[in-house]
């Protein structure tokens, strides 16, 4: 019988076997630190991930193990309809480099039950990570969501303009990315209720705030290039 420490040294050894020094040091080279990694593409990941299918238990057994890749794949195959608000809080807690956080919250928490609800509570976290998971959750939703009204969007933009005078660099970007999906992808009211936060940070006196703001701003008010007919490709090649 197959149990589930079994398969959790399968899924490792599955992971060991696709390292290489080339994705390891990439992870160096992108700021992502992890003291337990084995160096694995997210190529690989997803193919590894695509095997097992979704396993909420596996996932769970997976991510206590503290290594990279597994907490990466945990990911990939959790069941987001069993993901709690406790798991949730449980997994921030450990989240210490933007790849893990960007990734789960991308790939899994946006479609919990309960996303929403952990906004608040990890935007007034003090560690770089858990803090930034706020903002990349909530970018995520903007990114993903449907049909969840215009509210709770609101209530991220304030969340938003709280957090902008945070200097730490991997929450900035998170506040910045969180404010551009909102602009960006979630309707006219939304962007121009984005648009008005970026303003006014854009005119703060603190230093973060106003790189936010200008940030969002230059993304949110760039003219969409427009695009070339084959004809005038063609031109450019002669």
């Amino acid at each position: 019988m197959v149990t589930l420490e079994d398969e959790v040294a399968t899924a490792l050894a599955a992971l060991r076997d696709k390292a290489t020094n080339h994705d390891r040091e990439n992870m160096a080279r992108f700021g992502i630190e992890a003291p337990k990694a084995f160096g694995v593409s997210m190529a690989n990941m997803r193919k590894i991930a695509k095997g097992i299918g979704r396993r909420h238990d596996l996932a769970q057994a997976l991510w206590e193990t503290g290594w990279y890749e597994a907490r990466m794949l945990a990911s990939l195959i959790d069941d987001p309809a069993q993901v709690t608000p406790q798991q949730m809080d449980l997994w921030c807690a450990d989240f210490d480099n933007w790849g893990i956080v960007d990734t789960v919250c991308f790939k899994l928490f946006d479609q919990a039950p309960d996303a929403f609800d952990r906004l608040a509570p990890w935007a007034q976290r003090t560690d770089e990570f858990q803090k930034r998971a706020a903002f990349a959750l909530l970018a995520s939703l903007a990114l993903h969501g449907k049909g969840d009204g215009d509210e709770p969007f609101l209530r991220g933009l304030a969340l938003v303009e709280a957090a902008a005078s945070d200097d730490r660099n991997f929450v900035k970007k998170g506040v910045s990315w969180a404010l551009r999906a909102i602009g960006g992808k979630r309707g006219p009211a939304l962007r121009a209720a984005a648009l008005d936060t970026a303003r006014r940070l854009a005119a703060a006196a603190d230093p973060t705030s106003r790189w936010i703001g200008k940030d969002a701003l230059r993304d949110l008010t760039r003219t969409p290039k427009p695009r070339r007919t084959p004809a005038a490709k063609t031109e450019e090649l002669q």
